[in-house]
């Protein structure tokens, strides 16, 4: 997108619905001398909240400097009661990915990131296992074996994502369920991805027990982590279509593909400021 090169502030903000946000934001972007690249808003009528998405650049010699633009849009956040943010698009997220031995998210990811697609820095990737290891070395990135009890290998999680200045973590693929404080501590800065099948598979084997069951979609979803396992709120989904045709292994095969593409997505968006937090769902200006 046009913006992703020329507009290298973002701001995201949610507050109240009443008359006149809209107007205030572009007033005041226009008055300093900054355009507006691309921007999103939504009215959630049922809580009577509003949500909003502006992408602008400072016109040379504005002096729009981020500093400049959080003490002189502080008044109208104040009048509008917003909870905002600003983001500096120059200045990359920062990701860690957690794999244990399934490869194919962390295989995507890497390579979207080495071909410029995704504009983050992967400062580390942990596992709990070693599978992964000479890929992600071989590619230049930190290798971390998490050892220890579960709790020990948190920690090392924690500490890591500490010293890294770490954005956000996303479970790719990561086999182990995440403590209920680490995900409280993690909220909003973790990203999970699962099969999403039609009727729901748990257990070992969901492939094999849907293949069994003759479904004919098959799906992921990737959502934010939280205490409540796999409920967190959903950023994106997809879907095939399969038939009776299809083999075990095509199953296999087409869910990994849609896992990649539906994780892919989720941390593009996240990263690129698109998604707000609302109580249990998302607003995703995709």
């Amino acid at each position: 997108m046009a913006e992703t090169l020329n507009s290298p502030f973002i701001l995201v903000l949610a507050c109240p619905d009443r008359k006149g946000i809209v107007a205030a934001v572009a007033s005041f972007l226009a008055d300093n001398n900054a355009s507006i690249v691309d921007s999103s808003q939504f009215n959630d009528a049922g809580l009577d909240r509003f949500y909003m998405r502006v992408a602008f650049r400072a016109e040379g010699g504005s002096g729009l400097s981020p500093e400049a633009f959080i003490t002189g849009f502080e008044p109208i956040a104040t009048k509008f009661a917003m909870d905002w943010t600003l983001y500096d698009r120059r200045v990359k997220p920062r990701v860690m990915i957690a794999v244990s031995k399934f490869g194919h998210c962390l295989y995507d990811l890497i390579h979207r990131w080495r071909a410029g697609l995704l504009p983050v820095e992967i400062p580390a990737v942990v596992s709990n296992h070693d599978d992964m290891r000479a890929f992600v070395e071989w590619s230049g990135i930190p290798f971390c074996k998490l050892e220890g009890t579960k709790p020990e290998q948190e920690k090392a999680i924690t500490d890591l994502m500490a010293m890294q200045r770490i954005d956000l973590l996303v479970l790719a693929r990561y086999m182990q369920i995440l403590s209920p404080d680490l995900c409280g501590a993690l909220e909003g800065r973790c990203i999970n991805i699962h099969h999403s099948f039609l009727p729901s598979f748990k257990g070992a084997k969901p492939y094999q027990q849907a293949f069994a069951r003759g479904v004919k979609i098959i799906g992921a979803t990737a959502h934010y982590v939280t205490p409540q396992l796999d409920e967190g709120p959903i950023i994106e989904q997809d879907v095939q279509r399969v038939h009776h045709g299809h083999t075990v292994e095509d199953l296999v095969a087409f869910g990994r593909d849609v896992e990649c593409r539906v994780l892919a997505r989720a941390v593009t968006w996240h990263t690129q400021r698109r998604v707000i937090i609302a109580g249990s769902k998302t607003i995703v200006f995709a």
